[in-house]
């Protein structure tokens, strides 16, 4: 009797084959997590540099910085008063006088950026603020 080859693959081979998707999926999956944050994290810098410059431009038509976040915001802005251009963060002006003002950046609570290890940016006149329990250099520099 003559036996025919077979052809195919046996149940190790596929189990084999799951096992290494997994561990590829395991790897890659919170990597490109992490990848997402940080790149949403522009979306807060974006809002604060924008909320900067309409800030000097208030203070050069006006005597004091603006204190008002709706103040900040100009006309060209789209999207919501008080929001970063992909709704992930809410900006708002903590503090404004004649000579200072601080506006922070928080990530909108139950969002994607909810838990970011970075939390909230801050920006002063001085520009990027490290202090306190604001976001530190390093989330600015990626």
């Amino acid at each position: 009797m003559i036996k025919k080859p077979l052809y195919g693959f046996t149940l190790i081979e596929l189990m084999i084959v799951v096992v290494i998707i997994g561990v590829l999926a395991a790897i890659a999956v919170p990597a490109y997590q992490d990848y997402g944050k940080r790149a949403r994290r522009a979306d807060a810098k974006q809002a604060l540099l924008d909320a900067r410059l309409n800030q000097e431009k208030w203070r050069a038509n006006n005597s004091s910085y603006a204190s008002t976040t709706v103040s900040v915001w100009s006309k060209d802005v789209v999207g919501n008063v008080g929001k970063s251009l992909d709704d992930h963060y809410d900006i708002e002006v903590q503090s404004a006088t004649v000579t200072q003002y601080s506006i922070t950046a928080t990530p909108v609570s139950g969002g994607f950026q909810d838990g970011d290890d970075c939390g909230t940016f801050a920006i002063d006149v001085n520009g990027e603020d490290y202090t306190g329990s604001y976001a530190g250099e390093n989330c600015w520099d990626r």
